[in-house]
């Protein structure tokens, strides 16, 4: 199983006039725990897109091309890009360049994404949220099979001909595609044959069980071979040598993120004991000590048959030594633990 991090890069509070330094900080410490992640054997690091105030990374593909110059052999992906709002032939272009910039590393994770804000920034309907979606999807894959385009959808000016450049060093670059749970997206993704992410941040994970069993129905009926499929877990996480640090350090901060976009989407306020709820076996946080991250993943590995977990352990100001030594802990004491148990499930 393939183990990493991702991070949206929160903006650390602070008054308005310190936003340069903050952000400059920010984004160093990033680069700090990227170079970890990959120095300690992580096998992957996504950055997540948006348009707001509270998120530092509206250009994952910079981010990461600054973090390929300074890591060896950590595969770098977004998570996510948010397709609907951007133009296909850029993207290619950006991660194409990434790919080459880092050796073969660079992927696409493509998702209708969980924020709104850039529709209106960029100039689409929200009414046609999955149609954007499914056909710049279609013009991707295009692009990523052919150096020379000819294509014609409904909501994008059509190619004809045209070169795309630069060529990804992978042939086929990888392309990801990440749900939070919408059944016609899983579906695509498997009738398409693209690896599949699913986000699971709240509930218990058993309710998304489902989902990969009609991943993989979807990819039969597309034709495609079942024992390639890759599909991805993504959820929220902390580790520390105890239990009881972890949730001190992780839980303050993420429960004021959390209201603080509950309370743009009319979601009720919550608190520290209800999101206490999500740490026990079957609950969705990867949240404890090393040994009770092992049997989470573990637990959830039974779920879902996953080849990948990806763990966002920065949800609100987490301070950044508590998370360069979660890092440590997944990477030096989680991760061998689960490799090992999920080969040996794999050969029985």
């Amino acid at each position: 199983m393939e183990l990493g991090l991702y991070s949206f890069v929160e903006t650390p509070p602070g008054p308005p006039e310190t936003l340069g330094e903050r952000t400059r900080t920010r984004l160093a410490q990033m680069m700090e725990e990227a170079e970890l992640a990959d120095k300690l054997g992580l096998d992957v690091y996504g950055l997540g897109e948006h348009h707001r105030p509270d998120f530092l990374i509206s250009a994952p593909p910079i981010a990461l091309a600054a973090i390929a110059a300074r890591t060896k052999r950590i595969r770098l992906t977004s998570a996510v890009t948010v397709l609907s709002s951007e133009d296909p032939v850029r993207v290619y272009q950006q991660f194409a360049t990434l790919d080459q910039l880092s050796g073969g590393r660079a992927e696409i994770m493509a998702g209708r994404g969980s924020f709104i804000e850039s529709f209106p920034l960029f100039g689409y309907p929200l009414d046609q949220y999955d149609e954007l979606f499914a056909e710049k999807l279609e013009l991707l894959l295009a692009i990523r099979a052919n150096e020379k385009v000819t294509w014609s959808g409904e909501l994008r000016s059509p190619l004809s001909g045209q070169g795309i450049y630069p060529r990804a060093l992978q042939n086929p670059l990888p392309v990801w595609i990440a749900v939070g749970g919408t059944p016609q997206s899983v579906a695509r993704a498997g009738y398409l044959g693209l690896p599949l992410v699913i986000a699971i941040i709240g509930g218990q994970p058993e309710r998304f069980a489902p989902l990969t069993k009609l991943y993989r129905e979807a990819a039969g009926k597309g034709g495609h071979e079942l024992s390639q499929l890759q599909v991805g877990i993504a959820g929220h996480g902390f580790i520390a040598d105890k239990s009881s640090d972890a949730a001190d350090i992780y839980l303050p901060p993420l429960v004021e993120a959390m209201n603080r976009i509950g309370k743009e989407r009319g979601w009720p306020p919550g608190n520290r004991a209800q999101h206490e709820q999500g740490r026990d076996l079957r609950g969705h946080l990867l949240l404890g000590s090393p040994d009770e991250v092992i049997e989470k993943i573990l637990f959830q590995h039974t779920l879902f048959n996953n080849t990948r977990y990806a763990i966002q352990m920065t949800v609100g100001p987490v301070p950044h030594d508590k998370v360069l030594r979660s890092i440590e802990l997944f990477a030096t004491k989680v991760a061998p633990a689960v490799r090992a148990e999920v080969a040996s499930r794999n050969k029985a």
